[in-house]
């Protein structure tokens, strides 16, 4: 089955040429089937990159996913055309009322500041909050990740005296987890992050680490109370989205007082005039692939009922009885 998109919507026409099966509301409205809502939102300032990335990832699975993309209500974007936002995106405000089987928490370019910080630190925290009746699994991606991870928990994000940047190896502690079906027993996974957790603090709030690596740390938690898993790296990165990164770097030396360095383990031989191998796009299939076949395995067929207790699940029950 593929994604529901809008067919002006620029991922549409990008999946649709790399072979993603995609297709536009009034075919998706003749066939009889309840697609999985999911929903993203989407906290990076390249708002066109990031929906293509998510999308491609989560629409390469069996099921019929119907795509959300939400964003701040307050927090106006200044790097995306103002009539894309307004023509694709709702406010958290508009769908607060609605009820999703999965939500992306993306990242977002604010490392540095505390969280209680951050402008829109409220409205998130309502949305961390809103997830656990309205939302039956939750993804918090890098910034968004830890973000959960500390408003669920209250374990900290650590600076950095320098940034995590490139493809790291990570080792799979739990091969047995649904999530990490199919994944080797090491992987690569693209890093760029100012900020890191650390495990011994992951372990004592009870959380569970599927993926972690000895130079960048944990970069795969799951949170079964809370419906949620964090992923604090970057499976979701396109073959040069790190080049890219490293390129702004390198033109605007937003790094005061530092040496640009090289991503690790990106560029063939370190070279940045050769163009560098994807060797993580098998495994960001599997996670996203495992995420949304899970959903669909444990989410209620009525969605109405998702984010429901046990009790009330029973007196639904009984009502329709």
């Amino acid at each position: 089955m593929p994604i529901r998109l809008p067919r002006s919507l620029p991922a549409f026409d990008v999946l649709s040429r790399e072979g993603v099966m995609v297709m536009g509301q009034s075919m998706a409205d003749t066939q009889d089937i309840r697609p999985m809502r999911i929903g993203i939102l989407n906290l990076m300032p390249k708002k066109i990159q990031t929906e293509n990335q998510f999308a491609r990832l989560i629409g390469a699975t069996p099921l019929q996913i119907e795509l959300t993309l939400i964003r701040m209500s307050e927090h106006e974007a200044r790097n995306t055309a103002a009539d894309h936002m307004q023509e694709f995106y709702r406010t958290f405000q508009e769908v607060k009322d609605q009820k999703f089987d999965g939500l992306i928490i993306t990242g977002a370019p604010i490392e540095h500041l505390d969280f209680k910080d951050v402008t829109y630190w409220d409205e998130l925290s309502e949305i961390m909050d809103w997830t656990q009746t309205n939302v039956h699994s939750t993804f918090g991606v890098c910034w968004g990740g830890m973000a959960m991870i500390n408003h669920f928990h209250g374990v900290k994000k650590h600076l950095l005296d320098t940034k995590l940047f490139g493809c790291y190896r990570h080792m799979n502690n739990a091969p047995q987890s649904p999530y990490l079906r199919g994944f080797s027993d090491e992987m690569a996974m693209p890093v760029s992050r100012w900020t890191e957790m650390k495990r011994d603090e992951i372990d004592a709030a009870g959380l569970t680490t599927l993926l972690d690596s000895d130079e960048v740390g944990p970069a795969l938690v799951e949170d079964p109370a809370h419906r949620a898993i964090y992923v604090f790296n970057h499976f979701e990165y396109d073959s040069d989205t790190l080049n890219q990164e490293y390129m702004r770097d390198l033109e605007s030396n937003q790094v005061e007082g530092a040496e640009i360095q090289l991503p690790v383990d990106y560029y063939p031989n370190d070279d940045p005039s050769q163009p560098p191998k994807n060797n993580w796009r098998s495994h960001a299939h599997l996670l996203y692939g495992n995420w949304i076949s899970e959903i669909y395995l444990t989410t209620p067929y009525d969605i109405d009922q998702i984010g429901l207790s046990s009790t009330d699940l029973r007196a639904s029950t009984d009502a329709t009885e």
